[in-house]
């Protein structure tokens, strides 16, 4: 059985392979009377589209999406919307040389191990073209919580790229949007472009680290033990294409704070309860705080580089390979909309769940 969906109430189910003639999503469980148009959800491919600029792969994708079923006159209907995105540049002969060999890093030999059969063009399901398809399930989502949910706002950025990263003292929102690595730090960025360009013209390849944030969220949504907010967040971020590690607000650096540091004091102001700090990433017992719902996730360097790497055959030959075709030598880059997309995603669910459970109850403090 092949699982190619997530979401409990907001589930959305993604199709189609890197070479192939298209990919997509089927959304189901997407609230009725939500407005949303292609055009819409286009201002979110291409955020992630291919071919922008000289540090991401040059395969050229306009990523044009498709709304085949589900919205009448400019409205969802309550039914299952259908999402497609047409693949017009493939180069399939990129991979031809590779059809007998396993990259090590990449998932063609557990592919090949799992299901007898693996697509070489790209690596088919395993390739981070799939992610296309996420991209646009979340500009769904995201219309549907401008309905539901106003205040939310989702923001992604990349806060480290191999051994650089950014000086939070210099954070500027209003920068992510000005560069190339969708950095906050103008000075990081500059030191980055010089950095990933030497890796460029090697060949060779970078891990990242992103941060996705939700502010605006309102309290509650969750549930304790199996139906955690983060435990989805984390889930979701984790199944991206090369994410290697997720944290949610201090994540591994909780385990070197004393209590007294980690402690987040709650103190009544006059819209409700304030905190003095966010180490909770948001979320206590995997239901959010009201503050800011703060993930990281680690993407490892992409696999396919020009350095000659040793490997071997299907048929247990020990053999070099060397990966030609498009690549993205920092994969971490076109993961931020990536990553935005994924919360959106889980955040709508939770926000369908809760709503679904609880309705406008809850606990009243003052």
């Amino acid at each position: 059985m092949s699982i190619n969906t997530f979401g409990h109430l907001f589930r959305v189910t993604t199709w189609g392979e890197s070479h192939g003639p298209a990919l997509g999503a089927t959304v189901d469980g997407c609230p009725p009377n939500v407005p949303v148009t292609e055009a819409m959800l286009q201002h979110w491919m291409d955020m992630r589209k291919p071919g922008q600029n000289k540090y991401t792969t040059q395969r050229r994708e306009p990523d044009q999406v498709r709304i085949l079923s589900g919205v009448f006159e400019g409205k969802t209907t309550g039914t299952p919307v259908q999402l497609m995105i047409e693949n017009t540049d493939q180069r399939s002969k990129d991979y031809g040389e590779i059809a007998e060999k396993f990259r090590p890093g990449h998932a063609d030999i557990t592919y090949w191990q799992k299901y007898g059969i693996r697509d070489y063009r790209g690596g088919g399901r395993s390739s981070a073209r799939e992610t296309a398809a996420r991209v646009a399930a979340g500009g769904l989502a995201r219309a549907a919580l401008a309905v539901l949910a106003p205040n939310v706002q989702i923001t992604g950025y990349m806060v480290q790229m191999g051994p650089l990263a950014i000086d939070r003292s210099r954070f500027d929102l209003d920068e992510i949007s000005r560069n190339p690595f969708w950095v906050p730090d103008a000075d990081a960025a500059e030191e980055w472009a010089a950095y990933l360009d030497g890796l460029r013209k090697s060949g060779s390849s970078v891990g990242a680290v992103v941060e996705v944030v939700a502010r605006g969220l309102p309290a509650g949504l969750g549930a304790p033990v199996y139906g955690k907010l983060d435990t989805d967040l984390a889930a979701a971020m984790m199944s991206i294409n090369a994410v290697k590690g997720v944290e949610i607000g201090e994540g591994m650096g909780a385990a070197v704070l004393t209590g007294e540091e980690n402690a987040d004091e709650i103190t009544i102001g006059p819209d409700g309860p304030v905190f003095s700090s966010n180490h909770a990433g948001g979320i206590l017992g995997g239901i959010s705080t009201g503050q800011d719902v703060v993930v990281r996730f680690a993407v490892k360097p992409t696999s396919s580089i020009l350095t000659p790497r040793k490997t071997i055959t299907k048929s247990g030959k020990d053999t070099e390979i060397i990966t030609k075709g498009r690549h993205d030598p920092c994969v971490g880059i076109r993961a931020v909309p990536v990553g935005e997309a994924m919360m959106a995603c889980v955040l709508l669910d939770h926000l369908l769940l809760h709503r679904g459970q609880v309705g406008d109850g809850g606990g009243q403090i003052g």
